[in-house]
């Protein structure tokens, strides 16, 4: 079993170190557009260079964030966003590793259904919500079907190919070993998979997400950070878009570091089992 765990560390390590020599010495050069971006957007409102009824001023910008966080609107918005975002992340990523598993793992339920999976998932997301709205309304139900969708694609896809890319030389080696097909896929199969099942669970955080503001503003019924926007832009308040934008941007921000830091520490752990 020894030399087995060696020869998978061995395998992965050979397939993982290029991209993790990728690395950026210089990470606050990352800052120079955005803060290129603000001087030039504060310069242009204080020459009035743009019509200010269009760009507003990063002053007014601030004070519109600070009445709406001492006035708790942004938090009643967000708890609502990120609560549906939430339920249709884990509805979507339990269903799609489900899913996923079954195409990978089962030949036959492939050939039966992964035709008809890959049609599928070349309908566009925002094209369900037609269908969606009619048969849910406009409410939380509809929006929540709406991510789970949006979570369910990536998930499915990669946990499938996960499974199916599993390095020949393992399964070569765990037939010699004398491996059940329950030890295999438990032992060699999945621990090979969790790098592609990472990514698709990584991505149905993000586009559930995304796809939160999206239902949100096509589906305007509720509450929610997407709400805020069309708020602002039907009585055209361009300080309350352009503080929504922000906020929306710092949340998918943290998502995604909070993320990568998961993925770190799931990393570690199996390099070191």
């Amino acid at each position: 079993m020894s030399k087995f765990a060696a020869l998978s560390s061995a395998v992965a390590a050979s397939e993982t170190t290029a991209p993790l020599q990728v690395r950026s010495n210089g990470r606050w050069k990352g800052f120079v557009l955005p803060v290129f971006a603000l001087v030039l957007w504060w310069a242009s409102s204080e020459l009035d260079l743009v019509n200010s009824a269009l760009l507003v001023s990063p002053l007014k910008v601030l004070e519109t964030a600070i009445d709406q966080f001492s006035s708790g609107k942004i938090w009643v918005a967000l708890g609502a966003s990120l609560g549906r975002e939430m339920a249709g992340f884990a509805i979507g990523t339990f269903a799609g590793l489900v899913l996923g598993g079954l195409l990978g793992f089962v030949p036959l339920f492939n050939r039966i259904v992964g035709p008809s999976f890959n049609t599928f998932k070349q309908i566009s997301l925002f094209a369900w919500i037609p269908l969606l709205s009619v048969w849910f309304g406009l409410g939380d139900v509809a929006k929540v079907v709406f991510l789970s969708l949006a979570a369910l694609l990536p998930v499915v896809v990669n946990t499938c190919d996960g499974i199916k890319n599993t390095p020949p030389k393992l399964l070569e080696v765990a037939q010699v070993y004398g491996y059940t097909r329950w030890q295999t896929i438990t032992g060699v199969i999945l621990p090979a998979a969790i790098p592609s099942i990472f990514t698709g669970v990584y991505l149905a955080l993000i586009y559930s997400w995304l796809a939160t503001i999206g239902a949100e503003y096509l589906l305007a019924a509720g509450t929610g950070i997407g709400n805020t926007l069309v708020d602002g832009s039907e009585h055209f308040q361009m300080d309350l878009v352009i503080f929504g934008m922000v906020v929306i941007g710092l949340v998918g921000w943290l998502m995604n570091a909070l993320a990568r830091l998961v993925e770190r520490r799931i990393s570690l752990g199996y390099g070191r089992s």
